[in-house]
């Protein structure tokens, strides 16, 4: 048993002594200085890039923007699979009168689609279309209750991107690279802004439609910034947060001195070694011990008015898109910076009924069009949707052909993945209330006026939180990353 705990504590040690620890203090840090000449950024991931914490050492204290912002918090409702906005927001009438057609070859040469093969039909719209509000913005039945709200958002018509896949396009979407490691837009924000509250998370995710994004867990990481920064998924049924609980025979105050015991050595740790990391590690236990009180009494939503209730259609204790949206109100009323919802269920290929454009979409349709309608009128009627901007889209479009695989129909009506237009909204502080900016061909094809890349979205959303996307940077394998990478401009016509 001796030898055992000593051969335990012998593991421990090398283990603490990693190859940075060690190129720092051997030789009096020759070898880290060293190493970080070769790499221009030192050791620390962080060296010259904007300040991490503050001079209480808390890397989720509260910190100023570049400059006066419009947007207090965000909230984003990403509709995972990518909805159809020929059936939501673009309306081509004569798309319809090309329905069942063979597809132009124009539009198939130097194409690349994720399944379509041979020459398709074209698909008219399989929903009808009215003009909506003072604004007349284009809205089909499918969203009766959103195309109330139609003078409270900004349209934008021609959004691309050039991933067709789901999991490159959500991250592209949500991080701003195709490929894994880059850290999530919820997590730029609160690594730029901090929290208003300490004791809730900086960003929250919430899940509805039974699964995750197709690109994962990911989509709301830290990638190459502190683990502090990454999103914080929340349940609405059963317990809250996972394993937030004190383990059984563990009082709370018990609880509160293992946690300072752990704390004190690990600022001890970055005493010696100065690694971000380990603040982000305090910061984390620090941040669970206050979630206990505070998650439960928030993620419930049993106790809100009858009217709110019915107004969003929540159902209390089950997994609700309806559910979600309500929480997120009560969240970013609770000082949290970003709260982003993902709803799963949007891939309306036709390969099944639930799966079909004139089936499976209407019943997504449904669920998200009453929550989505509550949750911008509830933030307007409690002086919220001025300082909250809220985003709605999926990672690419639908094409205007009928989806065909190797050549042959699908059993029902569907559409294939499209990178060349697609539309996204935007609502309150201080984006145009009632505007569309950009315009697709007649047939729903390919943007023609107002093109949009999903480096400009991200521009667009930093710029109302108060930065300037091109110098909220990180300083990581030795050059400045940032959300935009080399591209981005603030779409400046749809800001008021």
């Amino acid at each position: 048993m001796h030898e055992k705990l000593i051969r335990e504590a012998n593991e421990e040690t090398l283990r603490f002594i990693t190859r940075r620890h060690f190129l720092l203090d051997c030789v009096t840090g020759l070898g880290g200085a060293a190493f970080g000449s070769l790499l221009l950024s030192g050791c620390s991931s962080n060296a010259g890039s904007s300040p991490l914490v503050d001079i209480s050492g808390n890397p989720m204290a509260p910190r100023a923007p570049h400059f006066p912002a419009r947007a207090k918090s965000v909230i984003y409702l990403h509709m995972a699979g990518a909805p159809s906005q020929l059936e939501l927001f673009d309306y081509k009438p004569e798309l319809q009168k090309l329905h069942n057609q063979l597809c132009p070859p124009s539009l198939l040469e130097g194409k690349h689609f994720a399944f379509i093969r041979g020459v398709p039909k074209m698909l008219g719209p399989q929903a009808n279309f009215k003009q909506r509000g003072e604004s007349g913005a284009w809205i089909s039945d499918n969203m009766p209750h959103f195309a109330t709200m139609a003078d409270e958002v900004s349209f934008l018509k021609a959004v691309q991107t050039d991933q067709f896949n789901h999991g490159p396009a959500q991250l592209l979407m949500q991080t701003g690279g195709a490929r894994l490691g880059r850290p999530s837009i919820g997590s730029w924000v609160t690594y730029g802004l901090g929290s208003e509250n300490s004791n809730l998370p900086g960003f929250v995710v919430l899940t509805s439609g039974g699964n995750t994004p197709d690109a994962g867990k990911s989509v709301w990481g830290s990638g190459f910034l502190p683990s502090v920064y990454q999103g914080v998924q929340c349940r609405t049924k059963g317990e809250p947060v996972l394993y937030l609980n004190d383990p059984e025979g563990m009082s709370r105050d018990l609880r509160k001195q293992s946690i300072e015991a752990i704390n004190e050595i690990n600022k001890q740790e970055y005493q010696s070694f100065g690694d971000p990391e380990t603040l982000a590690r305090i910061a984390q236990y620090e941040l669970a011990y206050k979630m206990q009180i505070s998650v439960p009494d928030v993620m419930d939503i049993s106790t809100e008015p009858a009217n709110i209730q019915e107004m969003y259609g929540t159902q209390p204790g089950r997994e609700s898109f309806a559910n979600n949206c309500l929480l997120a109100r009560k969240l970013v009323e609770k000082g949290v910076r970003f709260v982003q919802l993902y709803d799963w269920g949007w891939d309306s290929h036709g390969t099944s009924e639930s799966g079909a454009i004139d089936y499976g979409f209407r019943n997504k349709c449904r669920e998200i069009d009453r929550p989505i309608t509550a949750l911008l009128k509830d933030l307007k009627q409690r002086g919220l949707l001025d300082e909250t901007l809220v985003i709605w889209g999926g990672e690419f479009g639908r094409t205007p052909m009928q989806e065909n695989r190797d050549g042959k129909e699908m059993p029902f009506l569907g559409r294939d993945h499209h990178i060349e237009a697609f539309t996204m909204w935007m609502a309150g502080a201080g984006i145009k209330k009632g505007f569309s900016w950009g315009e697709t061909d007649e047939i729903g094809y390919a943007a023609i006026k107002g093109k949009v890349a999903i480096n400009d979205i991200h521009a667009t959303i930093l710029q109302q939180l108060g930065f300037d996307h091109e110098k909220l940077l990180f300083q990581f394998q030795g050059r400045p990353f940032r959300l935009t990478d080399v591209g981005g401009k603030v779409i400046t016509p749809i800001l008021s």
